[in-house]
C-alpha cells in the first residue's frame, strides 16, 4: 500500500462517473463523511448514484437541492446533503446526523466546513470539457488512504 496525499481520476462520461462512484461506494465501511466540492453541473449528484449503487441502494437518488437531506437504505445508510441554498456555517444540525450509522455525502461541503468531523474524504470536482470530468481526492485521516488505495487498485484493474 501506498501513502496518498491526493489522488486524481479523470471520467469522460456520466457512464463512467457512476462506475467510479459505485467502486468507491463499495469500499465504504460506515461512518465515512465524503465532501464533494464543485460548480454547478460538474457530476456531484452524478457520483453519489454510483455510490449508492456500491452501498447496494436502489431507490433513485436524486439531489435534495429544497429538502437539503435525502437519506436511503442500503448496505448502510446513505445520507445525501445539498448545501447549495445554505448560507455558509449555517448548522444543519449536523452533530445529530453524523451521531447516526451511516455514510454521509455532502455536497457544496464547502459551506460547512466548521461542522465537519476530523477525517473525510474530499473530492473536488471540475471540468475538463463538455464530457469529461476530473475528480481530485483528498483524504483526511489514514481510513480514507487506505480507501484510496483500493479505489486506485480497483479501477486500474
Amino acid at each position: 500500500m501506498s501513502i496518498l496525499d491526493k489522488y486524481e481520476f479523470i471520467t469522460n462520461s456520466p457512464k463512467k462517473t457512476i462506475a467510479l462512484g459505485k467502486v468507491l461506494g463499495s469500499l465504504l465501511s460506515g461512518g465515512e463523511v465524503i465532501l464533494l466540492i464543485g460548480e454547478l453541473g460538474t457530476g456531484k449528484t452524478t457520483l453519489i448514484k454510483g455510490i449508492a449503487l456500491g452501498l447496494s441502494i436502489e431507490e433513485k437518488v436524486s439531489s435534495p437541492s429544497f429538502v437539503l437531506i435525502n437519506e436511503y437504505r442500503g448496505r448502510f445508510k446513505l445520507f445525501h446533503f445539498d448545501l447549495w441554498r445554505l448560507q455558509e456555517d449555517e448548522d444543519l444540525g449536523y452533530d445529530d446526523y453524523f451521531s447516526q450509522d451511516g455514510v454521509y455525502v455532502i455536497e457544496w461541503a464547502e459551506k460547512a466546513f466548521k461542522f465537519l468531523p476530523d477525517t473525510y474524504l474530499k473530492i473536488t470536482i471540475s471540468h475538463i470539457d463538455r464530457s469529461k470530468r476530473r475528480f481530485l481526492f483528498i483524504p483526511k485521516g489514514r481510513h480514507f488512504i487506505d480507501i484510496l488505495d483500493k479505489l486506485r487498485y480497483n479501477i486500474n484493474n
